[in-house]
């Protein structure tokens, strides 16, 4: 009987011991050590590749936002703020989930076919508003030019790039409504597009935070 308890009391003290160990190293020291070399190694990424404007943090380079007027009484969807580049259209997963207009916990496609007729609609009235905002007097839109981005969210619903064609289209109305030339404009578009990762993967895009702030510093030293 007393083996049998000191045997016990052994396994139970082994077990233990064999639990802080663990804990030490798996909870307490290999998080520590991965933390400090992302820190030192990739701190930008670390720390959720912030983007700053003026010494301050207004987002990430990897999540997009809205750029809208602040919502009116009676409204349901606040209007574009048409003075801003604008986004991909943020139906993410939908009305019924939490991530609408970038407001977010989860992230995720619509899961609709090609041939829904919600999606079709969404699509179709996607690409009358793109038309409808962005014609300004002497540069009407032309359905036919309106880029897929423009008029569908991403499989996430977050991406915060666009295509450069859908950035282009956009110009002259982002000129208008800032007092801004146009080929200033468009040259600020120029400088801001990325071109395929490592030269062959994905496509050329433009990372809109990133374009509107630039906008913003030429906007405000009004050339």
């Amino acid at each position: 009987m007393n083996t049998s308890v000191t045997n016990t009391a052994r396994l139970l003290g082994a077990g233990l011991r064999a639990l802080l160990v663990l804990t030490l190293v798996t909870g307490v020291l290999y998080p520590l050590a991965v933390t400090g070399i992302a820190q030192g190694l990739f701190a930008g990424k670390a720390n959720g590749s912030e983007v700053e404007s003026n010494g301050e943090v207004v987002g990430s380079s990897l999540i997009g936002q809205a750029y809208n007027l602040p919502l009116k009484e009676g409204q349901e969807t606040p209007a574009p703020d048409l003075k801003w580049f604008q986004g991909r259209p943020q139906n993410g997963l939908g009305s019924n989930s939490v991530n609408t207009q970038y407001r977010l916990i989860l992230s995720g496609a619509t899961n609709r076919s090609a041939d829904n007729a919600e999606l079709v609609q969404w699509v179709k009235d996607a690409k009358a508003a793109v038309v409808k905002d962005n014609s300004v007097p002497g540069h009407p839109v032309n359905p036919a030019d309106v880029p897929a981005d423009a008029v569908t969210s991403s499989g996430s619903g977050l991406d915060p790039a666009i295509s450069p064609k859908y950035a282009d289209l956009q110009v002259q109305r982002v000129a208008e409504k800032n007092g801004l030339p146009a080929d200033r404009v468009r040259k600020l578009v120029d400088e801001h597009t990325e071109g395929r990762t490592l030269g062959f993967m994905g496509e050329p895009r433009v990372n809109v935070l990133e374009l509107n702030i630039a906008l913003k510093d030429l906007a405000a030293a009004g050339r």
